[in-house]
Order: structure tokens, then C-alpha cells, then sequence
């Protein structure tokens, strides 16, 4: 059985199982809590926590370098860079809008004490960019700034690149720190459906029936956010830049989304994808090998879309109030978190660790949401893929309408 078929039954077992639980009395339920389901739930949160701060590191070292030559990365480059951050900080704020529209984490429906949880104060935001630049990377490691992880990141994977021939053992030694990195992401997941369980469980459990009605309107406002954002900012940039047809692009592309839906991996998805750019779609051979492998490293506009409402949502849900410098911390760290996720299921939730972390909110809220996670894992991915193929697309139609001009 695979892995999303099992986290749906725990999804559903759980839902269930909370249901249940709600007609107990609340003395045994805290005892049931207590000793098996917080514990179970717990261990699975420290496992995915134990793996934020290489992964970042890792991640966003080879997917710097991996660009190659400064020097050849030409007009290609940047248009796909620039492509990527712009539609990025788009989704963000897409979803920043709608969660607030809608408020899925409304006070009171989730039971837990805001009163005894007070938010770090976030830092001005000309200190936290000045701060960005760490002094001491080590120093950052071990605390988990990320922002300052990310940063040095960066600087290592630009100096490889430029190094190129006189540092493939330290660029082979990220390749194969990556590859147990996905290694553990994989065997951290296979637990994914017994954590599933026993959050959903308790959440439901301890907030009573009302809490599925929350845990829906958040999913609803991620899917919404997934649906603009594809339906709308990617269909303009293929009619305005590209000079073509949405609806025939996503009518030939949308074998490899199905593929990037069921398996929940960009990875596992960017083969098809390339196929279906290249043979369907008409794109370049070039250009679809540069620009959707770098794609699938630093685009996850759906990872950011579900980052930014879950950072919303957990708020809410904990009556924090978010000014205007952790909206923009949210903005820029979700952007920059999408960068280093990899493209393997699960790892937005890691991710979404840091972005939580980074501006004073409990990273114990992503409790509230991981039974639901896996579904929408799915549809976000999708999204990402597509988001990497409409860039590929419309810089070689570019190309071509330059060298027919």
C-alpha cells in the first residue's frame, strides 16, 4: 500500500477516532492524550524538526551551485530567476489575503491556551535584512536562524560554482549528505501515518466536532490560493508573455500535474514533465533541461501558498496578532523557504518549521494541520510543476519569436 493511501485511511481512522473520543469523558480523554497520543504525536514533530536545519543547508548549497557559471547563465538565467521569486512573492501574497479574508483559525475552535503562549516580538525589518548576513554560521546553525543558514548557504554554493573542476569532493560530499537527507525525509514519512493518527486525533478529540469545521475552512483557503494562482497568475503569463492559449497549455501538460498530484514529488514528476514540455508543448530541449530541473530546486510557488496560509492559520488559531513586519517576514522567509524545499513529499512541513520559528510562532500548531497535510501536498505539487514548465515555456517561445524577429 502506498504511502498517500495510508495516510488517508490514519486521516480518516483519526477523524474518526477524535469523533469518538468527543463523547468520552474529558478526564479519560486527557489521560488517552497524555500518555499516547501526545507522545506519538510529539516524536513525530521532533523527527521532522531534527531535520530542518541540514536539509536547508544542503539543499540550498547545491541548488546554488547547480546554476552553474555566473558567466553562463546568461538571459536565461536571470528570466527564470526573476520568473520564479516574482511568481513566488505573487503567491504569497495571494494567500496572505485570502487567510486573512477568511480566517480559518478562528479563536476558540482549537483548544489551545493562548494565554499561556506569548509570541516573540518580531525585529524591525531593516535589522532582520541587515541581520541576514551571519557573523557566525556556525553560531546560526546551532540556534536555527535560518535566514543567516540560507545566507551562507548562498555564499558556499556561488563560491562551488565558480570553482567548478577544484571542488567536486566537497560538491560530491553535499551530493551524498542530499542524498541521506532524502533518505531520512523518506523513513520520517513512513512514521507520517501513525503521527497523522494520533494528531489529527487529539486535535479533533480536544476541540470537539467544531474543529473539523476549522481544519476545512484552512484546507479550502489553501486549495483556493492553489487554484487562483494557477487558474489566474499562470494563465496570464502564458497569454501576455507567452502569446498563447492557457487552456491548451494545461490540456497537454496535465499528464506529468497528474503524475506530480499522485506521487507528491516534483522529483519523482520532473521526467514527464520535461517530456510533456518538450514534445507536447514545443519547448526547447535547452532550455526545458535548464530551466525545469532549477525549477523543481527553487519553485514551489504551492509550498509557499500553503506556508503562508498555515503561518496565518496557527496565528489564529493561537490569537497572535501579525503586524506589518511579520507579514513581510512571512513574505520573504516563505519565498526564500520555498527555494531550499526539495522535491520530495513532505518536506513543505519542514520547511514550514522555519518559517513559524522565524517570526515567533509555535511550531507545535503544524499539529493542527499535518492529518490534513498530505492532501494537499498533492495538489500543491501539481502546482509547482506547472508553475516550472509555464516558465520554460514562455522564455523559449520568447526565444523563438527573437530569432524568427
Amino acid at each position: 500500500m502506498s504511502l498517500t493511501k495510508k495516510i488517508l485511511i490514519a486521516l480518516v481512522l483519526g477523524v474518526i477516532a477524535g469523533i469518538i473520543l468527543t463523547f468520552i469523558p474529558e478526564s479519560a480523554f486527557s489521560l488517552l492524550d497524555m500518555y499516547l497520543l501526545t507522545p506519538v504525536g510529539q516524536v513525530f514533530i521532533n523527527l521532522i524538526m531534527m531535520l530542518v536545519v541540514p536539509i536547508v543547508f544542503v539543499s540550498i548549497v547545491l541548488g546554488t551551485a547547480g546554476l552553474g557559471e555566473p558567466a553562463k547563465l546568461g538571459r536565461i538565467g536571470i528570466q527564470a530567476i526573476s520568473f520564479f521569486l516574482i511568481t513566488t512573492a505573487i503567491a504569497i501574497c495571494i494567500s496572505l489575503a485570502l487567510a486573512f479574508m477568511i480566517k480559518p483559525g478562528t479563536e476558540g475552535v482549537f483548544d489551545v491556551d493562548a494565554a499561556d503562549y506569548e509570541a516573540a516580538e518580531a525585529p524591525p525589518v531593516v535589522e532582520t535584512i541587515v541581520n541576514i548576513i551571519p557573523t557566525n554560521p556556525v553560531s546560526a546553525m546551532s540556534s536555527g536562524d535560518m535566514l543567516q543558514i540560507i545566507a551562507f548557504a548562498i555564499f558556499i554554493g556561488i563560491a562551488l560554482a565558480f570553482l567548478q573542476d577544484k571542488t567536486q569532493g566537497i560538491q560530491r560530499l553535499f551530493t551524498q549528505a542530499n542524498d541521506i537527507l532524502m533518505f531520512l525525509v523518506n523513513l520520517v514519512m513512513k512514521a507520517a501515518p501513525y503521527g497523522a493518527f494520533a494528531l489529527i486525533t487529539s486535535a479533533i478529540g480536544g476541540a470537539g466536532l467544531d474543529a473539523i469545521g476549522s481544519m476545512g475552512a484552512y484546507m479550502g483557503t489553501v486549495i483556493l490560493g492553489l487554484f487562483v494562482h494557477a487558474a489566474v497568475v499562470y494563465s496570464l503569463a502564458i497569454w501576455l508573455l507567452g502569446k498563447a492559449n492557457p487552456w491548451t497549455f494545461y490540456k497537454v501538460f496535465f499528464p506529468a500535474m497528474s503524475v506530480a498530484f499522485s506521487t507528491s514529488s516534483s522529483n519523482a514528476a520532473l521526467p514527464i514533465s520535461m517530456k510533456s514540455a518538450q514534445e507536447n508543448l514545443g519547448v526547447s530541449k535547452s532550455i526545458s533541461s535548464f530551466v525545469q530541473p532549477l525549477g523543481a530546486t527553487i519553485n514551489m510557488d504551492g509550498t509557499a501558498i500553503m506556508q503562508a496560509t498555515a503561518a496565518v492559520f496557527i496565528a489564529q488559531v493561537y490569537a497572535i496578532d501579525l503586524g506589518f513586519s511579520e507579514i513581510i517576514m512571512i513574505i520573504l522567509t516563505a519565498t526564500l523557504a520555498s527555494i531550499g524545499t526539495a522535491g520530495v513529499p513532505g518536506v513543505g512541513l519542514i520547511m514550514l518549521a522555519m518559517v513559524l520559528s522565524q517570526i515567533g510562532l509555535p511550531v507545535e500548531g503544524i499539529a493542527l494541520i499535518i492529518g490534513i497535510d498530505r492532501l494537499l501536498d498533492m495538489l500543491r505539487t501539481a502546482v509547482n510543476i506547472t508553475g516550472d514548465a509555464a516558465c520554460a515555456y514562455i522564455i523559449s517561445e520568447n526565444e523563438k519569436r527573437k530569432k524568427t524577429g
